[in-house]
């Protein structure tokens, strides 16, 4: 084993009910934010994470089934949207981990994110699929007026939304020590990433790293699920 990992995940103060999914299983690592509606949330998070769990189960990790796990979680809610009502036009963001002997292969669909900090420097290592991310590349407006723009919830790409999905997929390598960070937006719109790298690099251990980052989302005001998983970089097999 050479991750350490911690998790949390919370409903947020203003939130009826909680649609984010964790998704943490022996190498793989990451969060899943439903939308569309209460149940529909909810249940494309869970289903997503049920689904790659399932997939991706006792296979070496390689981009093909990556790629097959994230189109599998796609078709069933998809599929699962069509034949319910409640749960008609449900999606969710879908951005995680898995972790090889000496690299990281990284899927992400949505505007959850992948943080590493390695060094003393905090990366974002995924691009945001969401209408303001993509103002932003383009010059129209900057990272602050971002931060409460009219559109900031409004994401470009989800799973189960369309009968495809496009997912980024990322190769990373590993070094002992590497902290990364997977998390819903509920944590990065109440915190910026100033804040996210003081916490991650002041606190005791990363027990209490993720302790402080749940309270400063919280105390920022909580308006979403805010969930995360933080996995440090123990050993790193030689190639």
């Amino acid at each position: 084993m050479t991750m350490r990992v911690c998790q949390r995940t919370h409903q947020g103060l203003v939130r009826a009910s909680n649609q984010d999914s964790l998704l943490v299983d022996k190498s793989v690592y990451g969060v899943a934010d439903g939308m569309g509606g209460h149940n529909g949330g909810e249940t494309a998070s869970r289903v997503a994470v049920q689904v790659v769990k399932n997939a991706l189960r006792g296979k070496k990790p390689e981009q093909h089934a990556l790629e097959v796990s994230i189109e599998a979680a796609n078709r069933r809610i998809y599929d699962m949207s069509r034949h319910d009502s409640s749960l008609s036009g449900m999606g969710t963001t879908l951005t995680f981990l898995w972790e090889d002997e000496n690299e990281l292969l990284i899927a992400h669909v949505g505007d959850s994110r992948t943080y590493l900090l390695r060094d003393g420097q905090l990366l974002q290592v995924t691009r945001d699929h969401s209408v303001v991310a993509e103002l932003v590349r383009n010059g129209v407006i900057t990272q602050e007026a971002a931060r409460t723009h009219p559109y900031r919830n409004v994401i470009t790409r989800a799973v189960g939304v369309d009968p495809t999905v496009e997912a980024d997929m990322l190769t990373h390598d590993k070094q002992p020590g590497d902290l990364w960070l997977v998390c819903s937006d509920g944590l990065y719109t109440m915190v910026d990433d100033a804040h996210i790298k003081e916490a991650l690099e002041t606190a005791e251990d990363d027990e209490a790293a993720a302790d402080e980052l749940l309270k400063l989302a919280l105390d920022g005001g909580g308006k979403d699920n805010v969930s995360f998983v933080l996995c440090r970089i123990t050993e790193v097999t030689a190639s």
